[in-house]
């Protein structure tokens, strides 16, 4: 008479309940990933395999760093505006929690046949045109593509869950320490780029006397850095970058990263105050060395 069948209760996988579906997976253990361009994405994705999960990644295309594949469980492309293409593919990987994290070239949206050229689908018009109607500001859009991928039974999770080690801190991070003018700059300047923040204009200021160099708009924080180099006349200057109090950190958290800092080098700044908190800084040692290189004091606020 044969033995029994080995207890293999540990093995077992739930079934998905989509239609259709011949993924068998516990659920917790997938972890949607829609990622854009830059070092962003590679990091959650690595931090959430060191967290125990497995990776189910949309790529933006023409976006995403390729290297990414390889840290993926799944894997499909996607158009940076197909929202419903998103929502499609991690329904039938039966992930239910996912990061929207990398950057999208924003002045491409505004740009009607770059916009175009991106291929927006039906889930993403509706949102462009919440924006055109109602006029809610980048935060109201992407708040509302959240709350489309909610209704389809995808949660959104704060940018920096699964990199928490890249998050600016308070006090100064470098070994060098803002001047008496830069404490002066820091002081005036930053309820002023609060106060941007809270009004959705942008994140970042460059000040330089007490006095506002330059403000962020859509064209971006490299753009602003150089515009305040060309106006400081090469004299050191403070960028201060920001959030609201109601900044909602599953979408588009403040920043900065290595070529941050090469254009604030090039563009003569000498101190970086950042939200402490709520930016992030992407290769944060390398980045704080080679801010300590140049001389520049980087401050969480």
């Amino acid at each position: 008479m044969g033995h029994p069948a080995p207890q293999t209760t540990f093995f077992l996988r739930a079934r998905a309940s989509l239609p259709g579906s011949n993924y068998d997976r516990p659920m917790a253990q997938l972890i949607g990933l829609i990622a854009g361009a830059g070092d962003l994405p590679v990091l959650t994705a690595k931090g959430i395999r060191e967290a125990g999960h497995e990776v189910a990644c949309v790529g933006m295309r023409g976006h995403v760093d390729e290297q990414i594949r390889d840290l993926c469980t799944e894997f499909s492309y996607a158009g940076a505006l197909q929202l419903g293409r998103w929502i499609r593919q991690l329904r039938r990987w039966n992930v239910s929690h996912a990061v929207v994290i990398g950057k999208i070239h924003k002045v491409r949206i505004y740009n009607l046949w770059q916009l175009l050229q991106m291929r927006p689908d039906l889930q993403a018009a509706r949102v462009w045109y919440i924006h055109q109607r109602h006029d809610r500001g980048d935060a109201g859009v992407l708040g509302a593509g959240a709350d489309i991928m909610a209704q389809n039974g995808i949660n959104l999770l704060e940018q920096t869950q699964f990199i928490s080690q890249t998050v600016a801190e308070t006090g100064v991070m470098t070994t060098c320490s803002p001047s008496a003018s830069q404490l002066a700059d820091i002081a005036y300047g930053w309820p002023r780029v609060r106060a941007i923040c809270e009004q959705g204009i942008g994140q970042t200021i460059a000040v330089h006397g007490c006095s506002v160099l330059a403000v962020e708009a859509i064209e971006g924080t490299d753009a602003m850095i150089q515009r305040a180099g060309q106006l400081s006349h090469r004299r050191p200057w403070t960028m201060l970058k920001a959030a609201s109090d109601e900044h909602d950190m599953r979408l588009d958290v403040p920043t900065v990263g290595l070529e941050t800092i090469e254009n604030l080098n090039r563009a003569g700044a000498k101190c970086l105050v950042l939200a402490a908190g709520k930016t992030i800084m992407a290769q944060k040692e390398q980045m704080l060395a080679l801010a300590q290189k140049y001389g520049i004091s980087v401050v969480g606020q």
